[in-house]
């Protein structure tokens, strides 16, 4: 964080620039009509965050832009999930939901470039007929692994219509959230008989919202793109050479039929935006995007547990 003073006198018409971290400053007699293009190069390059102003003074807060390495991130990433590996299932296999969208197209490309696409398991599991089924099947062959197809319908109608109510109703929230803890039901079954590992591909985006369905997508044994936002995940696929088709398919939840964003209100580019920078305009949607992180957050947390002090500490490892 770097502060800088702009003065200006009306009387003598004389800006000056004075940098508070090197001690240098910059007179308009002294730079004369290079003073607009240099102030002007200097907001491109900088973010502007706070701004007061009197009569004669301009005090301008700024800092440097958040810049993403997207390739120093892929190669982070790959390394992660190596190393999580060698620690967590040595030679265990990598098994991955395939909907076709950016977020499982890149943790299955990741995961195929940190194990070997030997090592890595797509599953496709379609509730009845799914639209964008090709999208799915495309990645599997595009990276060439072994994959399964698995149809949940069955089994999501067959909890549905066995439900014992006794005269209340199954709420829409139910019906939208089951197929996604049936999904990961069928992951696991997979993964245990195939000596495998589980991957979750939310992204911080969603999470941050609280945009997933808690053990249903939200599950998983690592998460490789918890910490990326839906812009940074995209600029990773792009590394990874996935097709264009994939790494900008209109995000869903494939379950009630609507985008992400229609779902939401928002767009992805204002949330990531107000992620990284703090940064939004509208501060009605700031609010609302607040109380979403707040309303969501016990989703990411440990289940929570009461402390008895009197009993004696279990070994840690």
């Amino acid at each position: 964080m770097t502060l800088y003073d702009i003065f200006y006198d009306k009387n003598y018409d004389e800006f000056s620039l004075y940098d508070k971290d090197s001690g240098m400053e910059f007179l308009k007699s002294d730079i004369l009509n290079e003073m607009d293009k240099y102030i002007n190069e200097f907001l491109k390059s900088h973010y502007v965050s706070e701004i007061n102003s009197d009569k004669h003074r301009i005090c301008i807060t700024t800092e440097k832009p958040y810049q993403f390495d997207a390739e120093s991130i892929t190669k982070n990433c790959i390394q992660w999930i190596k190393k999580w590996f060698d620690k967590n299932g040595k030679q265990c296999n990598a098994i991955v939901g395939i909907s076709g969208g950016k977020d499982s197209s890149v943790v299955t490309a990741l995961c195929v470039e940190a194990l070997g696409k030997n090592r890595v398991v797509g599953v496709l599991m379609p509730n009845g007929e799914q639209d964008d089924i090709d999208m799915a099947r495309k990645l599997v062959d595009f990276l060439d692994i072994m994959n399964f197809e698995v149809n949940i319908k069955d089994a999501v109608y067959g909890v549905l219509n066995n439900l014992p109510w006794n005269g209340y109703d199954t709420s829409e929230q139910t019906i939208i959230n089951l197929p996604a803890r049936i999904r990961m039901t069928t992951l696991y079954a997979i993964s245990q008989s195939m000596n495998g590992r589980v991957a979750n591909t939310c992204n911080l985006s969603e999470d941050w919202v609280g945009y997933s369905t808690r053990y249903g997508d939200g599950a998983g044994d690592f998460s490789p793109l918890s910490n990326l936002t839906v812009t940074e995940v995209k600029k990773i696929g792009k590394i990874l050479g996935l097709p264009h088709e994939l790494i900008e398919k209109v995000p869903s939840d494939g379950l009630c039929g609507k985008t992400d964003e229609d779902n939401l209100g928002f767009s992805y580019s204002v949330l990531d935006k107000y992620i990284r920078t703090g940064k939004i305009d509208d501060l009605e949607l700031k609010e609302k995007i607040d109380q979403m992180h707040k309303k969501n957050l016990f989703k990411l947390q440990i289940m929570p547990s009461p402390n008895f002090y009197h009993l004696p500490k279990v070994p840690k490892f």
